[in-house]
């Protein structure tokens, strides 16, 4: 049995390999090609035991299951003011433009919820693709998966490439926190270091690709549609986890630290497919939360039309949300948030290490590319008794220098 069919998200066209829709990249926009939606019809959210693999046929690849048992990570309540505010905290946040009229104080909104996916076996939101998406490379008959990587995606990549039994090669820069680059050697990963751009990075990976035939685990092409489509159904689970655990609430919001858009994809995606069953009475708001120095998808939602959006090109600056960063939208995040009918939210740096000493006070140490998430959340206005979720994407314990 052969994995299914990739389709463009944006012209339907039907695309082979991990590269993206060759026609959309043609015009400048990246666009991934995505397997089918899954059907959950007749599911019971009761029952479902969370991961990827918990709901093993909604996930396109075909062999077992590679797990470390990722999934079930905590919802956490965060504290709120009461009077608003940010206790002092000053610096700027920009929105995307859709409706909240340029307001950027603090609300309080209902209730805020943190989904702590530093749970994970390698410490964030990562896992979950790696897991499926080594999988399909086994599925494949692949030897060798290869990932660029500025941390996370790395040590996860080698986690469950090392669960597996194949190699893992793992382009990365000199720039990615010692912790970071200790846990990829540590299990097993061969770290080629490339001293330029990230552009260039991932170029090298390309002719990694193209040359040795490795398995692609994440983004690689330009303009870039997003990572290995198989692999991001995995995180397709954190909605349905999230439908499963607020059980009878509304959820308003969903809050995704966003830089290539492949959680945001995929947790929109989740949540569609259990509309679509008839599971949910209402698909979530998503909203992208971006830094301030590297906001493509809040930029393009300032355009009008969409034309203008998707094809939107910023300057993307250094920030202390490392992880996150981009110069274009994915469009694959772009259709995220219009089916939504969500927004971007931009928040420079100061605000971040605000939010992120703020999380440390509640006793979660977070790292700052996962506070961008909970900083906007406090500023968004939310229906009263509405229940937003912030995903916080990694631990920060991977970038303490000891």
């Amino acid at each position: 049995m052969t994995p299914p069919p990739l389709q463009c998200l944006r012209c339907d066209r039907p695309a082979e390999g991990f590269g993206g829709c060759r026609s959309c990249a043609a015009e400048g926009i990246g666009v991934t090609a995505m397997p089918p939606l899954a059907d959950l019809t007749g599911l019971d959210l009761a029952g479902y035991r969370g991961g990827p693999w918990g709901l093993p046929t909604a996930l396109p690849v075909p062999g077992p299951p590679v797990t470390l048992g990722e999934g079930n990570t905590p919802n956490i309540r965060l504290r709120q003011d009461p009077n608003g505010g940010r206790g002092g905290d000053s610096g700027h946040s920009d929105d995307g433009g859709l409706g909240d009229h340029g307001d950027h104080r603090e609300h309080p909104p209902g209730e805020l919820w943190l989904k702590y996916e530093g749970g994970n076996p390698t410490g964030s939101h990562k896992d979950r693709a790696m897991s499926v998406g080594v999988a399909a490379a086994l599925a494949s008959g692949a030897d060798t998966v290869v990932a660029a990587s500025s941390g996370n995606a790395g040590a996860a990549a080698a986690a469950y490439a090392a669960r597996a039994g194949v190699r893992c090669v793992v382009f990365t820069n000199e720039a990615v926190p010692a912790g970071l680059r200790a846990q990829i050697d540590a299990l097993g990963a061969e770290r080629v270091v490339h001293r330029g751009t990230v552009p260039e990075r991932n170029a090298a990976m390309a002719r990694a690709v193209e040359e040795h035939g490795w398995y692609p685990l994440t983004s690689f092409s330009a303009p870039s549609p997003g990572g290995n489509p198989y692999a991001n159904e995995g995180y397709k689970s954190v909605a349905y986890e999230l439908a499963r655990d607020f059980a009878g609430r509304r959820i308003d919001t969903v809050v995704v630290p966003t830089s290539r858009a492949d959680l945001l994809a995929g947790i929109g995606r989740g949540f569609r497919e259990l509309a679509a069953a008839g599971l949910l009475a209402g698909e979530p708001r998503l909203v992208a939360a971006e830094p301030a120095a590297a906001a493509p998808y809040t930029a393009a939602l300032r355009h009008p039309e969409r034309a203008g959006q998707e094809r939107t090109q910023v300057v993307s600056r250094r920030t202390v949300a490392f992880s996150l960063g981009e110069e274009r939208p994915c469009w694959q995040g772009l259709d995220a948030l219009w089916r939504s009918g969500g927004t971007a939210r931009a928040v420079d740096d100061e605000v971040i290490m605000a939010e992120h000493r703020r999380l440390a006070a509640e006793g979660l140490l977070l790292e700052p590319s996962s506070a961008v998430a909970t900083a906007v959340a406090r500023q968004l206005p939310v229906d009263p008794g509405a229940v937003v979720v912030a995903i916080g994407t990694a631990t920060g314990l991977k970038g303490l220098d000891g």
